[in-house]
């Protein structure tokens, strides 16, 4: 992109490119195009998941996700909330703490382990978990509002196979 199409440009990132290209024409800037869009992204998407998560906030949806992913009885152990949510066994109790403090879950002893317990999604924890997430769908619906089902799924397949990569490291 030259100078002349710097005043065309489809967005900000095309606009950065450019004046990147105009003060360093001797690097490839390719990587720009894609990853600053995505970190751009990416603020949107916080923005929309702090709009749906409300006083849930991000930690407290990613625990009672999983509680309500794992099904009927909708239980774990902490141990397994651990590595679904990937986090330290210091960083859960005290999550557990708070959700326990909202009378969102329970905990128990696990009769099948007398020293581990089990966490329990109380409906309560359902009716928020549920809520939050119909709510994130929407608004993450409408960041995609300008995406065709066949452009998502592209953009889905392309992303997944940079995931897989990246986390394959």
């Amino acid at each position: 992109m030259d100078a002349n199409s710097a005043s065309h440009a489809r967005d900000e990132v095309d606009r950065l490119i450019a004046a990147w290209k105009r003060e360093r024409p001797d690097l490839d800037l390719s990587p720009f195009s894609v990853l600053s869009r995505i970190t751009r992204i990416a603020r949107h998407l916080d923005i929309a998941r702090r709009d749906a998560f409300g006083e849930l906030e991000n930690w407290g949806f990613d625990v009672l996700a999983a509680l309500r992913r794992a099904g009927a009885p909708h239980q774990l152990s902490p141990g397994l909330l651990m590595q679904e949510t990937m986090v330290t066994s210091g960083t859960m109790t005290n999550r557990l703490d708070r959700l326990e403090e909202l009378q969102l879950i329970t905990r128990e002893q696990d009769p099948a382990d007398g020293r581990g317990s089990l966490v329990t999604l109380t409906k309560s924890g359902m009716r928020a978990v549920d809520a939050a997430l119909e709510s994130l769908l929407e608004n993450e619906r409408e960041l995609l509002r300008t995406l065709s089902v066949k452009d998502r799924d592209v953009v889905a397949e392309l992303l997944s196979k940079l995931v897989t990569e990246l986390d394959g490291d």
